[in-house]
């Protein structure tokens, strides 16, 4: 399914958070951006080990999302086997303390309902 891209921002109040959470919404992106903070310029292979639930293909088409929409570069090294490094452009550092937010909220309120979540089971 394509992507549904805003052509202007005016559509309602609340539109520019939905094309905000369109840029990194999902639940690799985010997780991606976010090992990129930690660890700068990271190789395809670190990032599949930092996320060992990811699938290859899912990987490469979230990484490429990023890459089309400004927030990650992708640098290819001219070796045997392919080296290819990821890291943060100057726009997607822009994203840091959103994601801080984020992981900050979850560390602080996602764990609890995770847990009642759990306990609805029984």
């Amino acid at each position: 399914m394509p992507r549904i891209r805003h052509t202007t921002l005016a559509c309602s109040p609340g539109c520019t958070v939905e094309a905000t959470l369109e840029l990194f919404g999902g639940k690799w992106k985010a997780l991606i951006l976010y090992h990129l903070f930690e660890d700068g310029v990271l190789r395809f292979g670190e990032l599949r080990r930092r996320l060992p639930n990811v699938t290859q293909r899912m990987l490469t088409n979230q990484l490429r999302e990023l890459e089309a929409d400004g927030l990650v570069s992708r640098t290819v090294f001219p070796e045997v086997p392919p080296h290819v490094e990821y890291a943060l452009t100057e726009l997607g550092k822009t994203l840091k303390p959103v994601i801080q937010a984020l992981k900050k909220w979850g560390d602080r309120y996602a764990h609890p309902v995770q847990r009642d979540k759990a306990g609805d089971r029984d």
